[in-house]
C-alpha cells in the first residue's frame, strides 16, 4: 500500500472562513481519517495562505501590520478547524521562514533550466497609494462574461484568469483615480513546460480519477493555448526574487501559495523528501474548490516539472463546486452566509453541521445551504434513521438482554442486504467520493430499520427469545460497523457509540466481523432535534451581511462575561460514588461520578492532600461536564469538579465545592437569573474554561459579579470565603 499525502486549499488568512470554505479542509480531514482507520500511512497537512495583495491592503485598511493582521486570523482559523475536529497533521503557514527557503529554491532550478523570462508590461498604478495595485485589489467589467465585479486576477462568476488591463472601466476600492504604468516581471514559460505537463496530465488525471470539472478545466486550458504567466509582483509582503534586478520585488501568491503544502510538511518532519520526492511509495491527493483548480493542475505541477527534480505529483484532484446560501452566494468579502465562529455559536455541534456538509458536498454541481434543507435532513436522516437505529436498538437490548452479548445466529435476511453495500462504502471512500460514501452508511442504517421494524421484537421477545436475541445482536454488530465508518463525517459521535461497546479503539478492519463485542453500555440520547422556532431564529440571525447583522446585534446583545460562561460551560452536580488512588501520581485521585445520566464517569482530581476517600465518597460536588476529556498521568479524565483555593503566604487553602447532599445528580448549576444556556453544550478546551472569571467573595461564589445557584439556592463556600475556583 502506499502512503498517502493528502492536502486541502491553503484558506487565505486575511478573513473568517465561511461553509464554502470550510468544506475543503473538512473534506481533507475525512478523507484522512478514512485511511488512517483503513491501514494508510498517512499525512494531512494545511496551512494559513498569507502573502500577497489581499494581506497587504487588508492590513492598509485596518492601520495594522501584515505579521499582525496573519497572527491574528491564523488564530481565529485555527481555533475554527479545532472545534470542527479537522485531524491535520501539521496546519501552518506560508509566511514560516522555511517556505521562502523552498520557494527560493524551487525558483533557481526553473530559472536554471530555462523556463523563467523577463517581461516588461504594463500595470494599474495608484498615484494615491503609491503603489502597483496587485491583481487581486483591481475590480472591474468581466471581458468574457461582463459580469460586474470581476478582481483583476480572476473572474468569480465565469472562472477564467485575467490581468487587471483586461477589465472593463477598472477601479480600485481603495478609491482614487488608476493610471497605466510599465513594469518589469519574471514569467513561467508555460508553452515550454506543455511537452512535460502534457504526458505527465494525460496519465495522472486518468490513473488518479480526477474529479470530472478538474479535468475539463484542465483541457481547456490546455486546449485554449498555454501562455506565460507572471510569478512576480510590485510588493513589500511576500517572499522575496533572489534574482538580480528584481530585489524589490515578491513572488506571485499563486507561485508560492501550493509550495507551502510542501514548506508546511517540512516544518513537521525534517524527512519531508520522503513524502514529496517519492513518487513510487506516494500517493497526492488534494482537495480544493473548483476556482482553484488551474493553479492546482497546471501551475503548480508544471513549476515541479520545470524543476527537473522527481517530485510527487498530484494523484487524485477531489475538486468540488460551488456551495452557495439561501438562494445567493457564500461571500467572504460580503459577509454573506454562515461561517465558522457562527456555527459555533448556534450551540448546534461540530458533528451535525460536519453531517450535513458532508450530505449537501457539492462534488459534481453546485448545491444550496437552506436552513429549511438542513433542518429535514439532521431531523430525517442524521436523527430519524441512523441514531434512531443505535437508540432504539441499545435501548431494547439493554432492557432485554442488559449489557451482556453473547452467541448467536447470524441473520442472512440482514446481511445479504448489508454486505454489497460495506464494500461499496469503501469503494467510495477510495475514490473520495466522500457525500457518495456517506449516503451508502445511512442507506446501511436504513435496512437496520427496516430489519427491526419487520421483527417487531417487542412482540417476540416472549414468544421467541432466541430468535429475539440473535436479531438484537446482529444489530448491534451492524451498529458497530456503522461507528467505525461514520467516523470519518462525525469523530465525537463514533467514539460515543464506540465507547458502549467498550472494545477500546476500533478500526476498519473490524468491519464486517461478528467477534468482539461482550458489553454494551446504556445507550443516551445522541442529537437533539432542530424545532421550527429555533431553525426560524437562525435563519433571520443569519441574515444579511455579518456586518448588517454585528450592527443590528450591538445594542441588544448580551456581550457579559456571565452570559459567555452561560453559553458556553455545562455545571452539574454528580455525587462521588468511589474514589481510588491514581497508580502513577501520589498527589492525584480517581474519582467514580454519579451524574444522573445512568453511566457512571471518571475524572480525575489532585485533591488527596486535602481530602481522604472518607470524606469525599457519597458527597454532591459540581462538576463541569462539557470539558473535552485529557489524559492526566495516563488516566483519562472525563470532566473536572471545581474547588474554590487561596494563598496566604507559603500556605494554600483549598475546599472543594459541594452541594447539598438531598440534590439530584445531573442538577444544573446555573448563574443567577439566567436558563442554564442552550440545551446541547460544545466540547469545552481546559484552557478556555479557565479563562472564565469564577471566584468566591464573602462565601459566595459567582462568575463575574453574578452569583451561581443550585435549584434556586446560592452556591456558597465554608472555609475558602475569598478566592479563586478552578
Amino acid at each position: 500500500m502506499k502512503k498517502r499525502l493528502i492536502t486541502s486549499a491553503l484558506p487565505y488568512v486575511n478573513n473568517i472562513p465561511h461553509l464554502g470554505n470550510i468544506i475543503q479542509v473538512l473534506s481533507g480531514d475525512v478523507f484522512a481519517r478514512f485511511c488512517r482507520s483503513f491501514g494508510y500511512e498517512t499525512l494531512y497537512v494545511c496551512g494559513t495562505d498569507e502573502y500577497g495583495t489581499a494581506t497587504e491592503t487588508r492590513a492598509l485598511e485596518e492601520k495594522t501590520t501584515p505579521r499582525e493582521l496573519c497572527d491574528h486570523y491564523n488564530k481565529i482559523h485555527n481555533e475554527i478547524y479545532e472545534w470542527f475536529n479537522i485531524s491535520f497533521d501539521r496546519f501552518g503557514r506560508t509566511s514560516d521562514p522555511i517556505q521562502t527557503e523552498i520557494v527560493q529554491d524551487i525558483f533557481k532550478k526553473v530559472d536554471a533550466a530555462g523556463y523563467i523570462s523577463e517581461q516588461e508590461i504594463e500595470q494599474l498604478y495608484s498615484p494615491d497609494q503609491d503603489m502597483f495595485l496587485a491583481d487581486r485589489y483591481v475590480r472591474g467589467t468581466c471581458p468574457h462574461c461582463a459580469y460586474e465585479e470581476a478582481r483583476g486576477d480572476q473572474c468569480e462568476n465565469c472562472g477564467k484568469l485575467l490581468e487587471p488591463t483586461e477589465l472593463i472601466n477598472p477601479y480600485s476600492p481603495l478609491g482614487g483615480q488608476l493610471e497605466i504604468r510599465k513594469t518589469r516581471h519574471l514569467y513561467l514559460n508555460l508553452p515550454a513546460v506543455l511537452p512535460q505537463f502534457e504526458k505527465w496530465m494525460n496519465k495522472a488525471s486518468k490513473d488518479g480519477f480526477w474529479a470530472r470539472n478538474a479535468i475539463q478545466m484542465t483541457q481547456a486550458w490546455v486546449r485554449d493555448g498555454l501562455k506565460e504567466r507572471a510569478i512576480t509582483r510590485d510588493l513589500k509582503w511576500g517572499i522575496p526574487v533572489p534574482r538580480k534586478g528584481f530585489e524589490n520585488k515578491v513572488f506571485y501568491v499563486w507561485f508560492d501559495a501550493p509550495i507551502g503544502y510542501i514548506s508546511i510538511t517540512a516544518g513537521l518532519t525534517e524527512n519531508w523528501k520522503d513524502w514529496w520526492q517519492n513518487p513510487d511509495n506516494v500517493e497526492l491527493f488534494q482537495f480544493i474548490g473548483k476556482d482553484n483548480i488551474p493553479f492546482h493542475t497546471v501551475i503548480f505541477p508544471s513549476s515541479l516539472l520545470a524543476t527537473g527534480d522527481n517530485w510527487t505529483m498530484l494523484h487524485h484532484m477531489s475538486s468540488s463546486e460551488y456551495l452557495n446560501y439561501e438562494g445567493g452566494k457564500f461571500s467572504k468579502s460580503a459577509g454573506m452566509g454562515v461561517f465558522g465562529n457562527d456555527c459555533q455559536d448556534t450551540g448546534i455541534p461540530a458533528d451535525v453541521w460536519r453531517f450535513y456538509i458532508f450530505y449537501n458536498r457539492p462534488e459534481k454541481s453546485d448545491t444550496l445551504f437552506t436552513w429549511n434543507d438542513f433542518q429535514d435532513k439532521v431531523n430525517s436522516e442524521l436523527i430519524g434513521n441512523f441514531a434512531n437505529l443505535i437508540n432504539r436498538t441499545l435501548t431494547f437490548s439493554y432492557k432485554f438482554m442488559g449489557d451482556t452479548v453473547g452467541e448467536f445466529n447470524e441473520l442472512p435476511l440482514l446481511w445479504d442486504q448489508v454486505n454489497p453495500l460495506l464494500k461499496k462504502v469503501v469503494d467510495h471512500l477510495e475514490r473520495a467520493e466522500l457525500k457518495d460514501g456517506l449516503k451508502t452508511i445511512l442507506q446501511i442504517s436504513d435496512i437496520g430499520n427496516k430489519v427491526f421494524q419487520e421483527a417487531e421484537p417487542w412482540k417476540t421477545k416472549e414468544s421467541d427469545p432466541e430468535g429475539t436475541k440473535d436479531l438484537l445482536c446482529n444489530l448491534i454488530y451492524l451498529i458497530r460497523d456503522l461507528s467505525i465508518m461514520i467516523a470519518p463525517y462525525l469523530p465525537e459521535t463514533s467514539k460515543k457509540i464506540a465507547d458502549l461497546f467498550k472494545q477500546g479503539d476500533l478500526d476498519w478492519s473490524t468491519v464486517g466481523s461478528k467477534t468482539g463485542i461482550i458489553r454494551i453500555g446504556k445507550p443516551e440520547i445522541l442529537f437533539k432535534k432542530l424545532e421550527d422556532d429555533f431553525i426560524e431564529e437562525m435563519r433571520n440571525r443569519f441574515a444579511g451581511s455579518q456586518k448588517d447583522r454585528q450592527k443590528n446585534s450591538s445594542s441588544t446583545e448580551d456581550t457579559s462575561i456571565e452570559n459567555q460562561f452561560n453559553h458556553s460551560v455545562d455545571l452539574r452536580v454528580a455525587r462521588i460514588t468511589a474514589v481510588e488512588q491514581h497508580p502513577e501520581a501520589d498527589k492525584l485521585y480517581i474519582e467514580t461520578l454519579d451524574t444522573g445520566d445512568g453511566e457512571p464517569l471518571q475524572i480525575v482530581s489532585g485533591i488527596k492532600d486535602y481530602y481522604s476517600p472518607e470524606e469525599l465518597v457519597g458527597k454532591n460536588i459540581i462538576l463541569v461536564k462539557n470539558l473535552k476529556p485529557a489524559k492526566l498521568r495516563g488516566v483519562k479524565s472525563f470532566g473536572m469538579l471545581l474547588a474554590a483555593s487561596s494563598e496566604e503566604g507559603d500556605k494554600k487553602a483549598l475546599e472543594v465545592l459541594f452541594a447539598n447532599d438531598d440534590i439530584n445528580p445531573g442538577t444544573p448549576v446555573i448563574i443567577e437569573g439566567k436558563d442554564g444556556g442552550p440545551a446541547v453544550k460544545t466540547k469545552l478546551k481546559v484552557d478556555k474554561f479557565f479563562e472564565m472569571p469564577i471566584k468566591t467573595q464573602d462565601g459566595i461564589v459567582s462568575v463575574g459579579e453574578t452569583a451561581l445557584t443550585v435549584n434556586g439556592e446560592t452556591l456558597k463556600t465554608k472555609s475558602v470565603l475569598n478566592g479563586e475556583v478552578g
